[in-house]
């Protein structure tokens, strides 16, 4: 009985607001709308020889909740690019840009170790190859003595649009 009047006040709920699927503009089951509206929502990557020389902040997106980027510098020096990560933990004790297999593949020389900062939280500095792109980042936690894959993409949005030189056909 009590199903009967929950379905039933249900019903009459969706008569009075309008419960009637809404259709974004275009056809959401036309894969070539879909694709296309995709690509149209993905930043362009940006790379340094478009950027003004400088220092800019920047904010960076993390696949992990684990390796949260508070805070991020960008620093652009003739075309090339690297960013200073402050990270929001103590867990994590060298990055690697690639994956965890290729950092076990790959000498301890190219690990990137942290730096402590002014206020004691870890940085890592790292090369950056293109703003809005995603980028393979390994990195090693203290704790479990393993490498765990992140993708990072580091955003664009923040930097002044007069400090990005227009894309050359």
């Amino acid at each position: 009985m009590k199903t009967r009047i929950i379905i039933v006040l249900l019903a009459l709920i969706c008569v009075l607001v309008g419960c009637t699927p809404q259709t974004p503009a275009g056809d959401a089951r036309d894969p070539t709308q879909a694709a296309n509206a995709a690509a149209a929502a993905e930043p362009t990557p940006v790379y340094g020889d478009r950027i003004a020389d400088g220092v800019y902040e920047i904010s960076v997106d993390s696949s992990s909740s684990m390796f949260r980027v508070v805070k991020c510098e960008l620093t652009v020096a003739q075309g090339e690019m690297t960013a200073v990560m402050t990270m929001s933990g103590q867990g994590y004790g060298m990055v690697y840009m690639g994956t965890g297999e290729q950092a076990l593949a790959d000498s301890e020389d190219a690990y990137i170790p942290f730096a402590a900062d002014d206020d004691g939280a870890k940085t890592f500095t790292v090369p950056v190859e293109a703003l809005n792109v995603e980028m393979d980042c390994a990195a090693w936690s203290i704790k479990k003595e393993k490498w765990y894959d992140r993708v990072l993409v580091f955003e664009s949005d923040l930097i002044p649009a007069e400090a990005i030189a227009a894309e050359s056909d």
